[in-house]
């Protein structure tokens, strides 16, 4: 396959189609710097080499009765981490300073458990308004599922995203969590869209799933017209039952991101949780495929630190999006 040929037809309106997406992700190691190539043809026509940094609170931890095998925040996984309930509103808001300072384009609140109680939303939504009297930051709101009154509720307060992962392909969906169901997810996202907040849907990878999986989440994101797709790759946490799952490489990483791209050329791609852990030294090659990456952590496991990202992007010759909020709420 020739990917910049095909890079260029998708920038003519050409839809990636099922089995050219498989090829991306079959595609030979030795032909890597060619797919990574087609990949930032796209990237580079929609985001030229600007990078957008996200930022996470973890604004309420741990105790969450859902059995996600991935997740250390669960009561069913065997953990040490921090457990607390919702942190008070001048926490919220003071991280908000702090990644306004920091050049922030999303400021991402996220708390754990099944879903935000009313008292919560309305916690969160005073702190959102808040911050949007002190400053202009974009905020994306991840608080388990909610309805669409709740979604209104945040809308109104000022939220601008919201984050809701399919987290792997419906098929599979049973192997990863049984408390909830692959289609609760993706109502929470309808829900968010019917009130215009964007909706933001990705998945992680490395959980077991097979390459159909692989292509149903990237598919579903396209179908579902995710503005932001996280891709997560997963990051086996002692304690929880994906422990022992361990199959992603530096290569296999940017396939998948090659393949999230193609499928979904003109949003933004977010490389997202296990960064770190699984594109290791070859994490800049992300960059040419994905615009937008977390910085200062994730929500029970940190990164390689803030300071590295940005030697990372500049290094690249890339620069952080600076007005990431005027530029992409005009996409709203």
């Amino acid at each position: 396959m020739d990917w910049t040929l095909l890079a260029r037809q998708v920038l003519n309106g050409h839809e990636c189609t099922r089995d050219e997406a498989r090829e991306i992700l079959n595609e030979k190691d030795g032909n890597l710097l060619a797919l990574i190539n087609g990949a930032y043809v796209i990237r580079s026509h929609y985001y030229g080499n600007k990078v957008k940094l996200n930022m996470i609170i973890n604004a309420k931890s741990g105790r969450c009765p859902e059995n996600c095998a991935y997740c250390s925040q669960s009561i069913y996984a065997d953990t040490d981490i921090d457990n607390y309930s919702l942190v008070d509103q001048e926490t919220i808001v003071e991280g908000a300073r702090r990644a306004k300072e920091g050049r922030i384009g999303t400021y991402c609140i996220v708390m754990s458990g099944r879903k935000a109680s009313n008292r919560e939303i309305r916690a969160v939504s005073a702190a959102v308004k808040q911050i949007k009297q002190e400053m202009s930051i974009k905020i994306c709101a991840c608080l388990g599922l909610i309805d669409k009154k709740q979604a209104e509720a945040l809308k109104e307060a000022g939220v601008d995203r919201y984050n809701h992962n399919l987290n792997t392909s419906e098929r599979y969906y049973d192997q990863v969590a049984t408390t909830h169901h692959y289609s609760d997810r993706v109502r929470t996202i309808e829900a968010v869209k019917e009130v215009g907040i964007s909706p933001c849907a990705g998945g992680i990878c490395g959980m077991g799933e097979t390459e159909d999986d692989l292509l149903d989440m990237a598919f579903a994101c396209r179908s579902l017209d995710s503005d932001s797709i996280p891709v997560n790759f997963l990051n086996p946490i002692p304690g929880t039952r994906f422990a022992d799952k361990d199959e992603l490489t530096p290569n296999k990483c940017l396939k998948i991101l090659s393949m999230f791209r193609f499928v979904n050329p003109k949003k933004e791609i977010r490389i997202a949780g296990g960064r770190e852990y699984n594109l290791r030294s070859m994490q800049c090659l992300g960059l040419y495929v994905a615009n937008s990456i977390f910085v200062d952590g994730y929500l029970t496991t940190g990164g390689q630190g803030e300071n590295k990202d940005i030697q990372m992007i500049n290094d690249l010759g890339f620069e952080v999006e600076e007005n990431a909020f005027e530029t992409q709420s005009q996409d709203l």
